[in-house]
Order: C-alpha cells, then structure tokens, then sequence
C-alpha cells in the first residue's frame, strides 16, 4: 500500500520504519510537503496542535487522511472526507524502540476501516473507542506510562535524599508489576495503606521532604481505597 506520513519525529520516524519493514511503500513528508497524488493513506504524525492545520493544508484526494494521536478526534480532520486515527499503546522514546513496540501493539482505532487493515499488517491487535470515551481513554493510557514515570522520578528522587541509587528499590518494582499480572491488583498489594496502619503513614509523612508529601498522600488514598481500608485522613 501507497503510504504518506506526514512528520519526521519520533511518531512518524516509527511508523515510517515499521510499515516499511511490513512490505508498504513509505513516503516520509516535512509538515509543507503534499503527498503523492496516488497514495492510499496519508497519516499525520505531527504534535497534536498542528494536526488541524495539517489536515486544511493538505489537497483534496481519495487517500485515507488519519492521524496518529491519542487525544484528537477525527474532528480535526475535516473537510477530508474518508478519515480515521489510530494510536498505538505503545511508548515510542526514540525511533529504534518504536518500531520495534509498534509490532504487536495494540491500536485504537476510529474512522475508516482500512486502519484496521494497517494494524493487521504491523501484526497488531484492534480496539475501538467511542469518540465520547477518546479523553478518557487517552488519560488511562497517560495513567499506565507517564505517570508510571513520575512515580519511579519521586522513587529517584526519595532515594537520593538516603544517599542510594534508584536501583536498590528497583526490584520491588520489578516483583509488584509481576504480581499484579499474575494474581491482580487486589492481591498485589501490601503495606501500611492495605493494613489501615496510620501511625506508619503518618510516621512516613512526617520524613518527607515536604515536596514530596503531596504525592505520597495521593498514592496512599488511592491503595486504602484499592485494598478497602479505611481512608487516612492525612
């Protein structure tokens, strides 16, 4: 299939790459490039607020016009007629990783069913979102990566202030993602939150540096809520 990609950076690289090595033939565009006028699909691989502007600046074809994005709705896509986006759940940090991530992956898909045919050939799984549901989607899959990335910074951070590398906290990292996938969220959690043992989280308060407090805070609702216990009132 004739592919245009709109977009040069880490997305687009990807892509590029990935639907190459899937046997497309892969042309990658600068944001005022057009696209050759025979292509099937032409997918923006752009930040999410050039994607509007993009799609207006491109010529009226047949092509398939989509995007890549996870937080955009095929709104921003018009006045094209056949539309769609597909976004994967996969972190891309560099191009290297992404195509290796984007093979297999899951895509959430909207609009034009050739995508689906696009996620068939990069060996990936499909699933659809009602476009009502796209924002709480997208703040899941930030949920499951970001945040996740967040967390390990304060992880970082908290064990500098011993003097310890991150590293000698990674493996209760490492056994609680393992746990959770084999015996469930529920089950994998343990410690003061899960217990209701306020004197010890209010004893780990009082440690914090105080930028920290708000986050720990945060976290130890959150596990008192998954484990049912009762709520410490920090």
């Amino acid at each position: 299939m004739n592919i245009d990609i709109v977009g040069r950076g880490r997305a687009g690289g990807s892509f590029a790459r990935a639907l190459r090595h899937a046997g497309h033939d892969v042309n990658a565009l600068g944001r005022d490039e057009q696209p050759r006028s025979r292509t099937a699909l032409i997918l923006i691989a752009t930040p999410d607020d050039t994607i509007a502007s993009v799609a207006r600046s491109l010529a009226p074809s047949s092509a398939v016009v989509a995007h890549v994005s996870g937080a955009t709705g095929v709104d921003a896509l018009t006045p094209h007629v056949r539309v769609g986006s597909l976004h994967p759940l996969a972190v891309l940090p560099d191009v290297d990783r992404g195509v290796e991530r984007l093979v297999g992956a899951t895509y959430a898909v909207e609009g034009d069913e050739l995508l689906d045919d696009i996620v068939r050939s990069l060996s990936g799984h499909v699933v659809r979102i009602a476009p009502e549901q796209r924002a709480l989607y997208h703040a899941t899959a930030v949920t499951a990566s970001n945040h996740v990335v967040a967390l390990l910074a304060e992880v970082e951070a908290l064990a500098a202030s011993l003097g310890l590398p991150a590293t000698t906290f990674s493996s209760l990292t490492e056994q609680v993602v393992a746990d959770v996938r084999s015996i469930g969220v529920t089950r994998a959690l343990t410690g003061p939150a899960a217990r209701g043992d306020h004197r010890t989280l209010e004893a780990h308060r009082q440690a914090l540096p105080p930028q920290h407090e708000a986050p720990y805070n945060a976290l130890s609702a959150v596990a008192a809520r998954v484990a049912g216990a009762p709520a410490w009132n920090s």
